[in-house]
């Protein structure tokens, strides 16, 4: 049976655990050794939409591992600019390829892939709905710092209406019985209702408000978010939201010394470079962590044991 990562709600804590404690092991791996792990194998990376780190660390991860990578990085260069359907562009890529990952703008389309392809399918993002590999190096970056996830206070700040980060890695933390967030947002980008009503077995907590500052006492972890120009229908309610918030290193002197601020980035405004050089930043490396976990990813599909 292929092994596909379309979302979160497809996996159990215990899935989740697997994923962080093969990442763990990969770090004690030489690099030497992790390049003999999938000689042979061949990626299909086809990203419909732009992406910096998602891609970059997906084809770095292969070829750490001793595969190869094949595919495009935006729509035009494809023969679906052309007029070919997407299910005849999956069933070419399929030839020549072991694996596809695959990021489009359109909810529910790595599901549909999944669904057509013999080929394990990863979703690296499709729309607004879900970004679960994203939200497993979310997970690995907060155990390293915490050793755990349970018992934790998270904000969400920004875009919580339109972010697929957001939504993955809320929906991941429930499953490890954290019940406490704070919401952060415009009130035209609060957090859509049915994510706060899943079925946990347990009482969470949301504390919703638009004051940035409400958050940096409260919180062991703040995940800021851009404003998503690209997902607005009216660019009119982007321009009145798009400087809503903006994280500056001020306003951290007061801050619990355990708090970090995390951000699937890129940033754009949301984060000063001020903060970059405080002990509470720790999106960069948080990003830096995208390549070990998809690395652990990567051997999970191909059922590769180290």
């Amino acid at each position: 049976m292929k092994r596909d990562l379309i979302s979160m709600h497809d996996l159990t804590a215990e899935d989740i655990q697997l994923y962080l404690d093969t990442a763990a092991r990969v770090e004690t791996v030489s690099l030497k050794d992790r390049f003999q792990l999938l000689q042979g194998k061949i990626m299909a990376s086809l990203f419909f939409e732009a992406s910096t780190r998602t891609r970059l660390s997906f084809e770095a991860a292969m070829y750490r591992l001793g595969g190869n990578v094949i595919g495009f990085a935006e729509q035009a260069a494809t023969s679906v600019s052309k007029g070919e359907s997407f299910s005849d562009t999956i069933h070419t890529v399929e030839s020549y390829s072991d694996v596809i990952v695959i990021r489009h703008p359109k909810e529910g389309t790595s599901r549909h892939a999944s669904q057509i392809s013999y080929l394990p399918v990863i979703n690296a993002g499709d729309g607004t709905n879900q970004h679960p590999t994203q939200t497993l190096l979310d997970l690995y970056t907060i155990i390293k710092n915490f050793q755990k996830i349970e018992g934790l206070r998270i904000a969400f700040v920004g875009d919580l209406k339109y972010s697929r980060t957001v939504h993955s890695l809320l929906q991941a933390l429930m499953k490890f019985r954290v019940n406490e967030f704070m919401l952060v947002s415009p009130d035209s980008l609060r957090l859509p209702e049915y994510l706060k009503r899943v079925e946990t077995g347990f009482p969470v907590t949301f504390v919703e408000t638009k004051d940035l500052e409400d958050a940096i006492p409260y919180a062991d972890i703040i995940y800021m978010t851009r404003i998503q120009r690209e997902r607005f229908p009216d660019q009119i309610e982007y321009e009145k939201v798009k400087d809503a918030f903006c994280l500056n290193a001020g306003m951290l002197k007061k801050a619990p010394e355990q708090l970090k601020v995390l951000h699937p980035l890129p940033r754009v405004n949301e984060i000063a470079p001020d903060v970059d050089d405080t002990p509470h930043a720790e999106y960069f490396r948080q990003a830096k962590n995208g390549l070990i976990m998809r690395q652990a990813i990567l051997l999970n599909v191909f059922e590769v044991t180290i």
